[in-house]
């Protein structure tokens, strides 16, 4: 049993305005974390002190990591209603790019909160023996 053509309207309408509403989701995820950053950085550059960077840097880094996953899913819903080859080809390949750029971006992060944890620790000891 197929769908009346207008309720399969209805139903490619609201997949597209979902998207839309996921894609905008997405973007601002990344304006929101570029402008955390930069409120952090200038904050950093104000004080005027020697400050580590790789906080500020994970920051942003999470919030395009998560903006990576909105993004990718914006694109499942565009191909989610009557999708051509051609689609699941550009799918396809756009989920591999940001599926890669979202493993090496975790990766790094993974590897900077380890630094940053060792530095800690180093601090802590440091600070307990003066």
């Amino acid at each position: 049993m197929n769908p009346t053509p207008g309720v399969e309207n209805l139903i490619m309408n609201l997949v597209q305005w979902l998207r839309l509403g996921v894609e905008i989701t997405g973007a601002c995820t990344i304006g929101i974390g570029s402008a955390i950053s930069l409120f952090r950085f200038a904050k950093a550059l104000m004080v005027g002190k020697e400050t580590d960077f790789n906080a500020i840097r994970l920051t942003l880094a999470r919030y395009l990591a998560l903006a990576l996953e909105f993004q990718l899913g914006a694109d499942i819903l565009s191909t989610a209603v009557a999708p051509s080859w051609q689609e699941i080809g550009k799918l396809g390949a756009i989920a591999v790019i940001r599926t890669g750029l979202n493993f090496f971006l975790s990766r790094e992060m993974q590897e900077e909160k380890k630094v940053s944890e060792g530095e800690s620790q180093v601090e802590t000891k440091a600070a307990n023996i003066s």
